[in-house]
C-alpha cells in the first residue's frame, strides 16, 4: 500500500494519497499516533488525508470496518535553513548559475528569485545549484527555497542591466597615467571592472550613476574606455585621450 509523497513537513499539512485495496468506508489514518485530517475516500483503492504535525519516521495506517492496515512509512522533514548565495547578483536575463548553502536542501523542489521559480540540483543536505530564472526588472529579489519541509526565505539576489556610459570626465591626460577620471552613466552600482584600451584602471563605485578610476599609463591617442558589471560591457568609443609629453 504506497504513500505520495512519503515525506512533508513537521508542521503537518501534507496532503497524501495512499492506494491500496478495499479502502472504501475508510473511517480513520493514523500518522504514528496522530490522527490525519480531511480524510477523503476517492475509490475503494485510493484514499486522500492531510497530514499532522510530527518528527522523524512514523508508520502509517488506514482503518475501515474491515480493520486497520498494515503501516507504511511517512518520514517528517525539517524546514530548510539557507546560509550562503553565491553569486549574489546577475545579469536580468538570467542564465548565470549559483550556489545555495544551508541545512535541511535534500528534498529541494524550488527555489523562487522574486515571482520566477526554477528546479534546483540538489548536491547535497547542504548545498544545492540553481540557473537564475530572468528577472522582471534590475533590482534586488527575495531568494525562496521550497522543500517537503516547508519554505524559507531570509536571502536576496540583485538583478543587474547591462551598464550606460554618459560622461568620461576629463577626457584627456598624459600618457604616464595616474589621472583621476569620474565616470558617470546608470547600472554602475554593480561595477566589476573599468579599462582604458584594454588596461585594467582602479576604480571605485561612488553609486549607482558614478563611477571614479584612475587612469592606467597607454599609449598617445585616443581611446575605449570599457565598463564590466555581472550584466555585461559597455564601451565608450574614444572617450579618453592620451596625450604625449612635450620634449625639447
Amino acid at each position: 500500500m504506497p504513500i505520495s509523497p512519503n515525506q512533508g513537513s513537521t508542521g503537518g499539512g501534507t496532503l497524501v494519497t495512499i492506494t491500496g485495496a478495499n479502502l472504501s468506508g475508510t473511517t480513520d489514518v493514523t500518522f504514528g499516533t496522530k490522527p490525519a485530517t480531511n480524510v477523503t475516500n476517492v475509490s475503494p483503492t485510493q484514499v486522500t488525508a492531510v497530514s499532522p504535525s510530527g518528527t522523524g519516521s512514523v508508520g502509517v495506517t488506514v482503518t475501515t470496518a474491515g480493520g486497520t492496515s498494515n503501516p507504511i512509512p511517512f518520514f517528517y522533514v525539517g524546514a530548510p535553513f539557507k546560509s550562503t548565495l553565491q553569486p549574489t547578483s546577475g545579469a536580468l536575463a538570467g542564465g548565470n548559475t549559483v550556489t545555495l548553502n544551508g541545512v535541511g536542501l535534500a528534498t529541494a523542489t524550488g527555489v523562487a528569485f522574486g515571482a520566477n521559480t526554477a528546479t534546483p540540483t540538489v548536491l547535497s543536505d547542504t548545498q544545492l545549484t540553481v540557473t537564475v530564472p530572468a528577472g522582471a526588472a534590475a533590482g534586488p529579489v527575495g531568494v525562496t527555497v521550497t522543500t517537503a519541509g516547508g519554505t524559507h526565505n531570509g536571502l536576496s539576489y540583485t538583478y543587474v542591466d547591462v551598464p550606460t556610459v554618459t560622461a568620461v570626465t576629463p577626457t584627456s591626460g598624459p600618457t604616464s597615467g595616474g589621472t583621476g577620471v569620474t565616470i558617470t552613466g546608470t547600472n554602475l552600482g554593480t561595477t566589476e571592472s573599468v579599462t582604458f584600451d584594454g588596461n585594467p584602471a582602479p576604480f571605485s563605485v561612488v553609486n549607482s550613476t558614478t563611477v571614479s578610476a584612475v587612469t592606467p599609463p597607454g599609449a598617445a591617442g585616443a581611446v575605449d574606455v570599457v565598463v564590466t558589471n555581472p550584466a555585461g560591457s559597455v564601451t565608450a568609443t574614444d572617450a579618453f585621450t592620451y596625450v604625449a609629453a612635450p620634449g625639447i
